[in-house]
């Protein structure tokens, strides 16, 4: 079973039976831990949203599931995406 790593900045939703359970969140930061593994091994630092814990918190890989990947900044300009339109005056 391959494991996938979520990039940071996705949304989750915490999956692991605690109080957490079916909260969203945003991936703040990653830790890998370098072990001699089949499998990476990750925590994801979290921050909630609904909660009085202002704090992030701390899950592992397989206490979350991907709601949305990052957000991603539409704002560009035309000639980036290779638009070639000529406005009549």
């Amino acid at each position: 079973m391959q494991v996938e790593v979520f990039p940071i900045g996705s949304r989750i939703r915490v999956t692991n039976y605690s109080p957490f359970r079916g909260l969203k969140g945003t991936i703040l930061t990653i830790h890998m831990i370098a072990a001699a593994l089949e499998e990476p091994f990750c925590f994801y630092l979290v921050a909630l949203e609904g909660t009085y814990t202002k704090e992030p918190l701390w899950f592992e890989y397989h206490e979350v599931e991907l709601v949305a990947p990052p957000l991603i900044d539409f704002r560009t300009d035309e000639s980036s995406l290779g638009w070639n339109q000529e406005r009549s005056t």
